[in-house]
């Protein structure tokens, strides 16, 4: 029999609030959590917003001693694992020892610690080297990231990172729900975590004149997924983790059920280190190929959480892949850019548009497209938008689509989809 897997577990940090709550709330409110940049000062940038978790504080989860060994994603994953633990009723450090070497981390990170190797570079080039850490290398190092996950929660099965670009942690999830399904795990802590808003990166993202620029005064408007008017993403931050389960397992141990990951599809353009194909192709295939692993048909489809960045290129072929995917269903499914409120988390987006896609859909209604007030040409389906809108949903997709040509996409079933 083909196991299936739950979600039973659900923690984040984002630029809406702390915690499923405070995220779940600021959806449905449509707000923006787009600012001026807070984290250093942002006034010699010509790009001078992001979308912060402004209201996380690190020290809550990261001990004094460790703070200045540790990059400001540590405790932002930690946090988030934390909760998805608590709301899944598992009490993770007082397993008894053979169950905790049973459960997986697997989190998907696009900078990882970048934001930590840019301060250690500044204290070696200034000739501050009492300042640099001693983990410089170990903590400045991607994969270390799942350790110090691993590590708070004492799980001592395998502890990995996935870093395909902004499809980073879309691919954690599908990796992990294949532990299960085929039955290498019973329980995988997955998610993604991301806190790239730096100085650097943010000179980066503007050479490549990519960011949008042309709303810093007004900065809860500038993203702006499918609107004519949109001139490039915004960069965002956070972290979102669940608990993923078997089925089974799950519910013998009387476990809330918040939906399932059914299928997972994933594919590369091969086409260029930035730019789509314009055929939208192989981000269709990935679609297409989530609900294969499924056992989904598109009719089956209610609603499809959009990768939509807001950038020109992104949310045209998107829309046309969609079209490609679904054929004529696509004029019927609604979907939304939940980028549009939290700005882009790299690698972290698709854990983030999980976590939206089932906040909302168990609480009955579509997140909106914010800022979507006339849309672009070639953007021509239905994107929610502005106003969240009441809905029942038992199948949604999740896209994601990366520098390096790759897709993918989730396939899930809410907790209102799920038998008994």
């Amino acid at each position: 029999m083909r196991r299936r897997v739950a979600v039973t577990g659900l923690g984040c940090v984002t630029p809406l609030g702390t915690g499923a709550g405070a995220f779940l709330e600021g959806l449905r409110a449509g707000r923006s959590g787009v600012r001026r940049i807070s984290l250093f000062d942002p006034s010699d940038l010509p790009v001078r917003i992001a979308a912060e978790a402004s209201g996380f504080d690190p020290a809550n989860h990261v001990g004094a001693k460790d703070a200045r060994h540790v990059s400001r994603v540590v405790p932002m994953a930690i946090a988030a694992a934390a909760e998805a633990l608590a709301s899944a009723g598992i009490e993770a450090e007082a397993l008894p020892l053979d169950e905790r070497r049973r459960i997986a981390v697997l989190l998907g990170s696009g900078g990882g610690p970048v934001e930590f190797f840019e301060r250690m570079y500044g204290h070696w080039y200034r000739g501050e080297l009492k300042k640099a850490s001693v983990y410089a290398i170990p903590t400045g190092t991607i994969g270390t990231l799942s350790s110090e996950v691993s590590m708070r929660f004492g799980l001592k099965g395998p502890s990995h990172v996935v870093s395909t670009g902004c499809t980073s942690s879309a691919d954690a999830i599908g990796y992990a729900a294949k532990a299960i399904r085929y039955g290498e795990r019973d329980v995988v802590l997955a998610g993604g975590a991301d806190a790239v808003i730096t100085p650097g990166i943010m000179t980066g993202f503007g050479l490549m004149q990519i960011l949008a620029s042309s709303r810093q005064e007004a900065p809860e408007t500038a993203s702006r997924p499918f609107d004519a008017g949109r001139d490039g993403f915004v960069l965002g931050e956070g972290s979102w983790f669940f608990v993923l389960e078997e089925m089974e397992h799950a519910r013998a141990r009387g476990a809330r059920l918040l939906g399932e990951v059914a299928g997972w599809g994933s594919t590369c353009d091969a086409y260029h280190r930035v730019r789509l194909d314009e055929s939208g192709v192989e981000p269709a295939r990935a679609m297409t190929e989530a609900l294969e692993d499924a056992g989904l048909d598109v009719r089956d489809v209610g609603y499809v959480q959009y990768h939509g960045t807001g950038t020109e290129l992104n949310d045209r072929i998107e829309t046309r892949a969609t079209r490609l995917a679904l054929g004529a269903a696509a004029e019927r499914v609604p979907g939304s850019s939940v980028k549009s409120q939290i700005g882009h988390p790299q690698g972290a987006s698709g854990a983030a548009g999980l976590a939206a896609t089932l906040l909302a859909l168990n609480a009955g209604f579509l997140p909106p497209t914010a800022n979507l007030d006339t849309p672009g040409p070639e953007c021509d389906l239905d994107y929610v938008p502005r106003d969240s809108r009441p809905a029942e949903v038992g199948v949604a997709l999740v896209n994601g689509i990366a520098f390096g040509s790759k897709n993918s996409a989730l396939a899930v079933r809410t907790a209102r989809a799920l038998p008994g």
